[in-house]
């Protein structure tokens, strides 16, 4: 299973895989050709940022000029929660906010540890729906120009129990924390 998904994952191809929170349409995070597909996918203004997988603590240091101490907490938690940080590094301009910010999460999910372990590079998870449209609750509710737009589809786990976005904050250059969403 995790050969096929990095086979398309290097041919810098777009994918639709379950995670630690609702299905995603994900692809090389390093890669701008990547994120403009997702993009296009989506139906989506590219001034929105995209959420980007990484492994650990250790990869996030690749990608992040500085990890505020306040993070170390939410880092921890169980809860599945995405922190915007301010000055990403080594990533594509088009996959940035407005601001210049990264939304960065660590699942807990151990399809999405193996794979980004085996890919060794963030991976783009946005939610698998069409801009404005709610996000699917499970795999038979994705939009099938959803399913038809992506390369790759990982069979695994269609009844995923997890449909709850991640929780969002930001983490201003001061250390202070913003509820983005809960």
């Amino acid at each position: 299973m995790i050969s096929k998904v990095l086979v398309a994952l290097e041919k810098k191809q777009t994918i639709l895989y379950p995670t630690d929170t609702v299905w995603g349409i994900g692809g090389d995070a390093t890669s701008s050709e990547v994120v403009e597909k997702i993009y296009k996918i989506k139906e989506r203004a590219d001034h929105k940022a995209l959420i980007v997988l990484i492994k650990d603590i250790e990869m996030l240091k690749k990608y992040v000029q500085e990890i505020p101490e306040v993070a170390y907490s939410f880092l921890k938690e169980d809860r599945p929660t995405t922190l915007v940080y301010p000055q990403p590094i080594n990533l594509p301009l088009n996959l940035l906010g407005d601001e210049g910010s990264i939304g960065i999460r660590i699942p807990k999910h151990s399809f999405c540890q193996e794979l980004l372990t085996a890919f060794g590079k963030p991976i783009i998870s946005t939610s698998a729906n069409i801009s404005g449209s709610e996000t699917p609750k499970n795999f038979n509710s994705i939009d099938s120009k959803i399913l038809e737009g992506v390369d790759y589809v990982v069979h695994l786990q269609k009844k995923n129990t997890q449909n709850q976005p991640s929780r969002v904050l930001k983490i201003k250059a001061d250390g202070t924390v913003l509820i983005l969403r809960a």
